[in-house]
């Protein structure tokens, strides 16, 4: 078969989406994976630091295990396809350098504490005289408002505050973070969208806007019904992590790891006939205790022992069989079953290597390419694709000053100031 896609013609020679569109991107960890959604879609976004470098720098991994500002692998994702300078915001000259820069830019992306940029002389109410279209995206904790706008904040913090760690975990123990900064992410991803959504109002109307997101909004959001189960009933959703809610649905052993299965229980009972059909076509032992009216009723699918009797048959006959075998037969039989994959095996997933999802990304200090996620979707007329890896600190000072006006001996001085 074809892939319709990489038949097509080279996505390098063809238009990119938001080509034409300049976004200043002041943000640090919180915001800094949504600049990277505007310039891997062709924004010119131009990541501005202070003069020792975005926090962000400074976070593990790091290539080869050894710190340092140029060697931060999370610092490479989140930057790709932007350039960088340099820029002292708490010094007259730098503020004065940012004002002109907005006067030539859409979108401005920030993530101080609320009123940070006021007092700097760079607030919404400034930047909207110099440029009236400028939209300003300001990705805070808690927004720009309320009792909690001055606290601090972080990943973790988010992630508590907006209830989403209460359901991570196992039931007896306490609650566990998920893998990665998934608030900061959740956070830049709305105010990616809510900032594209002002700019095209803006392009209408003439006028910007201020955008106000508030990180533990965002994770509210990811809670999905627990909130109206409270409501509604006064139940507290509890963490299920490691736990079989019904007999036949959860995780379980196999040969080469773990996958999760749901062959039984609410929603899930069109599905048991299916499952102990297959399990009896393969000659599990005992299959014949998994059949009965009792199997069909979600209360007894709940209790200890319909679990503990599924476990003790299914579990062995799982062991001897690999996670992919699972998968793929479980999925012929119409059956929801899935591998846990571990990082390895998204590498050699066949789905993600048909549809190109990994893509090299060069690096300064490596010899080969690295290897990072793609975007999840794919433009047939204007494609995604990084146009350069993270810029290192500094790099695009005279490329990026020079258009709007600073000569090279102004730059040297006012480097020299301290001022970028």
């Amino acid at each position: 078969m074809i892939n319709p896609f990489s038949a097509a013609t080279d996505p390098a020679t063809q238009p990119m989406a938001l080509a034409g569109l300049r976004v200043l991107d002041l943000s640090g960890p919180m915001g800094n994976y949504c600049g990277k959604l505007f310039a891997d879609m062709g924004a010119d976004v131009i990541l501005i630091e202070p003069p020792a470098g975005t926090r962000l720098r400074f976070e593990p991994p790091f290539l080869d295990d050894i710190a340092g500002p140029e060697r931060s692998l999370a610092f490479a994702y989140h930057n790709t396809s932007k350039r960088g300078i340099s820029l002292n915001l708490d010094c007259a000259s730098g503020q004065e350098l940012l004002r002109k820069l907005a006067a030539t830019s859409d979108i401005m992306i920030e993530t101080e504490k609320p009123g940070a940029m006021q007092r700097r002389g760079l607030g919404y109410e400034v930047l909207s005289k110099i440029k009236p279209g400028l939209v300003l995206a300001s990705i805070t904790a808690f927004g720009q408002s309320g009792p909690y706008a001055q606290y601090e904040s972080e990943d973790l913090i988010g992630l508590a505050l907006g209830g989403l760690l209460y359901l991570g975990g196992y039931p007896d123990a306490p609650p566990t973070r998920v893998y990665g900064n998934q608030a900061y992410l959740c956070a830049s991803m709305y105010g990616a969208v809510a900032a594209m959504l002002a700019l095209l109002d803006a392009e209408s109307s003439g006028r910007g806007q201020h955008v106000d997101v508030s990180m533990q909004e965002c994770v509210v959001l990811g809670l999905e019904n627990a909130v109206q189960f409270y409501d509604l009933e006064g139940t507290v959703r509890k963490r299920y992590a490691g736990e079989q809610r019904f007999a036949g649905t959860g995780v379980f052993e196999c040969k080469d790891g773990y996958i999760y299965l749901m062959a039984g229980g609410i929603g899930a009972n069109k599905f048991w006939g299916c499952s102990v059909d297959w399990l009896r076509d393969e000659h599990m032992a005992g299959v014949e205790r998994l059949r009965g009216n009792e199997w069909t009723q979600v209360d007894y699918l709940k209790s200890e022992e319909a679990k503990r009797i599924f476990a003790e048959l299914f579990t062995p006959w799982a062991k001897t069989r690999t996670k992919a075998y699972l998968y793929h037969e479980g999925q012929r039989r119409h059956i929801p079953i899935a591998p846990i994959n571990v990082p390895a095996d998204l590498l050699e997933n066949r789905q993600l290597n048909y549809r190109n999802h990994f893509v090299e990304v060069t690096h300064a200090l490596r010899d080969r390419p690295m290897l990072m996620p793609g975007a999840p979707y794919k433009l047939s007329e204007t494609p995604w694709r990084i146009q350069r890896p993270a810029p290192r600190l500094g790099e695009h000072n005279a490329e990026v000053y020079g258009e709007v006006g600073v000569s090279r001996a102004e730059l040297e001085r006012l480097f020299a100031a301290g001022a970028v």
